[in-house]
Parts: C-alpha cells; sequence; structure tokens
C-alpha cells in the first residue's frame, strides 16, 4: 500500500519536474543565441503591436465619436427677412410639438456678439453696417423620435432657409468606425498568421540545430512527448515575450501622440483619456500571442521529429 502510494505521489512531482525542465531548456536555448533571439523577438514584437494600436485607436476614436453620435440636435436658420414675433410664434408652435423636447431661439444680435467675441473676427463685423444674421433655433428632439423625418419636414416649411442635421455625417462616421475595425481585425488575422510563420521557422531551425542531441535522447528512449516538449515551451515562450514587448511598443507610441492628440480632442470639446489598457486588456494580448506562439511550434515540432528519426 505504501508503495502505490509513493508511485501515485510521485507521478505529480515528476510531470511537474518534467514540464519544469522544459520550460527551462527553452528558456536556455533562448539564451544561447541572444542575438538572434533578441532579432526574433523584435519582429514578433512589432508584428503584434500594430494590430494592439489599431485596436487601441479605433476603441478611442469610437470612445471619442460616442459623444458626437448622442447629439442629435437640429440647427434651423430662418429667413432674412423673418422678424422677431414671427419667430416667436414659430418657436411656440413647434414647442407643442411630442417630438421635440427643447427648442431654443437665438436672435441675430446675440449671434453676432457671439461672432466679436472670436479675436479673428471682431474688427470684420465691427465693420459691418447691418447685422446679416438670421434668426436661428436650436431643435432637441425628444428620445426615441425619429429625428430625420423630423429634419426633413422642418426643410419644408418656408421660414425655415436652412437646416442643419448632422444625421448623415454621424452615419459617416459610423461607417468609417466600421471600417477601421474591419481593418484592425483584418491586420490581427494576418500578422498573427505572420507570427505562427516565424516561430514555425524559428523552431524549424532549433529542431534542425539539435539533431544530434534528439538522436541521443531516442537512443536512450526518450518518448516523442519528452523531445517535443521543451521546443513547444520555446513557442510559448517567443509568444509571451513578443506580447510584453509589443504592449511596451503600444504604450510607447501611445505616449508619443499623447499631446497632440490631446490638443485635437480637446478642441472638439470633448475629454481626452490615453490609451493604457485594462489589466484583462494586457493578459488577453499575452495569452493570445503566448496561443500563436504555441500554435506556430505545434505545426512544425511534430513534422520535423518524425523527419529527424526517418533520417537518422
Amino acid at each position: 500500500m505504501n508503495a502505490r502510494r509513493a508511485d501515485r505521489d510521485s507521478a505529480p512531482r515528476a510531470w511537474l519536474r518534467s514540464h519544469r525542465r522544459g520550460l527551462v531548456d527553452s528558456l536556455s536555448s533562448l539564451l544561447r543565441r541572444p542575438l538572434a533571439s533578441v532579432l526574433t523577438l523584435s519582429v514578433l514584437g512589432l508584428a503584434i503591436a500594430l494590430p494592439v494600436c489599431l485596436a487601441a485607436l479605433v476603441k478611442e476614436a469610437d470612445r471619442f465619436a460616442s459623444g458626437l453620435r448622442d447629439s442629435r440636435e437640429i440647427n434651423l436658420f430662418f429667413q432674412p427677412q423673418l422678424s422677431a414675433e414671427e419667430a416667436a410664434q414659430f418657436g411656440q408652435r413647434w414647442r407643442d410639438d411630442p417630438r421635440v423636447a427643447e427648442l431654443n431661439l437665438r436672435s441675430p444680435e446675440q449671434g453676432l456678439d457671439e461672432l466679436k467675441q472670436m479675436r479673428d473676427l471682431a474688427d470684420a463685423l465691427g465693420a459691418l453696417e447691418r447685422n446679416p444674421l438670421p434668426w436661428v433655433a436650436l431643435i432637441v428632439p425628444r428620445q426615441g423620435s425619429d429625428d430625420h423625418a423630423l429634419a426633413a419636414e422642418l426643410r419644408g416649411l418656408p421660414e425655415v432657409d436652412l437646416v442643419q442635421h448632422d444625421a448623415e455625417w454621424r452615419e459617416r462616421l459610423a461607417a468609417w468606425l466600421g471600417l477601421g475595425r474591419r481593418v484592425a481585425l483584418l491586420a490581427s488575422v494576418l500578422l498573427g498568421m505572420g507570427v505562427i510563420l516565424v516561430v514555425g521557422n524559428t523552431v524549424r531551425l532549433e529542431i534542425q540545430g539539435r539533431a544530434e542531441e534528439i538522436a541521443v535522447l531516442r537512443l536512450l528512449g526518450a518518448s516523442d512527448r519528452f523531445i517535443r516538449r521543451p521546443f513547444l515551451y520555446l513557442g510559448a515562450c517567443y509568444g509571451v515575450f513578443a506580447g510584453g514587448l509589443a504592449l511596451a511598443v503600444a504604450w510607447g507610441l501611445a505616449e508619443a501622440v499623447a499631446a497632440p492628440l490631446q490638443r485635437l480632442i480637446t478642441s472638439y470639446g470633448s475629454e481626452f483619456q490615453p490609451w493604457l489598457g485594462e489589466p484583462w486588456e494586457w493578459a488577453g494580448v499575452i495569452a493570445i500571442a503566448l496561443m500563436l506562439g504555441w500554435i506556430g511550434a505545434f505545426l512544425v515540432v511534430g513534422q520535423q521529429l518524425r523527419r529527424a528519426e526517418v533520417q537518422a
């Protein structure tokens, strides 16, 4: 009984010891050729960093555009000959419309005062003999109403000269964001395949360089699983280190463009939040990179070991 229990206890320890040996062996392979390892990791890190940066850029653009997409206001520019009484009657009539949540009128004098506050226009506006601005109405559609139909109806009114509605611009913005997501996805797939190929070729060269060692292990009775394990760990290590390097590159690029991007977003009245990602996003990038490295090694190691066995 004690012997059986000892065998059961030693089996998990032997399994852990075997995996630990495979991991140490893979790390030793990286350290034996530091220059080649650094070059390979640099290529892999940049390949992974590109889709990470694209995804971060699309995410930041989507966050910035979410506030713009929520803006559903309709700006009405009345005919120049419209009087103050007619503008007030128009506003009273449309405030009672169930599709309108809020309507604010702005007189030509108010519009001119706002323009005069701009330094570039103050001198030019001061030379005007009369106020050329019309009455303006800002309409906020009620939530759930069809603002497209409301804007179309307002365009047909005789009092209205111009209707400014951002619906078409928002639809174009959504289309561009959708295209950006698709490009980021395609780039991730293509560069992920590139990572698999690079890791597979690197592991193939490692197997060829250790052909004699593999032949000796076979003569000593080592199983294919035992021989395969260090190379699988090698691919996983390439993936993990490349994922960490990709995150470092993405962080560096985000810091490099943070200042001009902040000025651009602030000019649109939005708040800038530099992308640093959540911890689960960092872990996700590392996990995906590890999986790509392992797949690249797995696709090569079985074929190469069989070829080495035939040649032996």
